[in-house]
């Protein structure tokens, strides 16, 4: 089953980066972070959505592994992948980017991350789905692509083009 199509896609991606700049103008004093490994993909067309909007210096992007701040990282099998945070974020606002929302736990384990990096000011939000009701932390979008009422037989499955060679949002029976 669908839940957000290929033609979609690129028109939410434009309202995520627009709420952005309307909630920060001009990104002041505001940096960009997309969590490795799926958020990036996200996070990379919300930067060049913003690039089109504003001048490209403006955005400042960075992307952050959290592998090792995870607390199933003894359960499962996780690779690191590479953080590249080239730039400060003392006393910045960052906006967190993640494709999907689900318990919460992924982006505690990143907030937990970024504290190695510094301390923002403010951290924000902002991811493609939002599983409403599976949380099990008190964790909240600012920016939200898609809500949808938890349905539990099904797993949330975000395709990018990059990876999967179509950019869609399906939902399929967990096994």
């Amino acid at each position: 089953m669908t839940l957000i199509s290929e033609q979609q896609l690129p028109s939410i991606v434009k309202r995520l980066a627009h709420q952005i700049l309307e909630t920060y103008p001009g990104l002041k004093n505001a940096v960009i972070v997309g969590l490795q490994p799926r958020g990036v993909y996200l996070s990379d067309r919300i930067v060049a959505a913003l690039q089109k909007e504003i001048p490209a210096e403006q955005v400042i992007y960075g992307k952050l592994d959290i592998t090792f701040y995870r607390d199933d990282i003894r359960r499962e099998l996780h690779l690191a992948t590479q953080t590249d945070l080239p730039f400060s974020i003392e006393g910045k606002t960052v906006i967190l980017i993640d494709d999907v929302l689900f318990t919460g736990r992924t982006i505690r384990a990143a907030l937990d991350a970024l504290l190695s990096f510094g301390r923002p000011s403010k951290v924000s939000l902002c991811v493609l789905v939002d599983r409403k009701p599976s949380r099990e932390l008190p964790i909240q979008p600012d920016f939200t692509g898609k809500e949808m009422v938890d349905e539990s037989p099904y797993k949330v499955k975000v395709r990018w083009q990059e990876n999967d060679g179509v950019d869609d949002v399906i939902l399929q029976v967990e096994a």
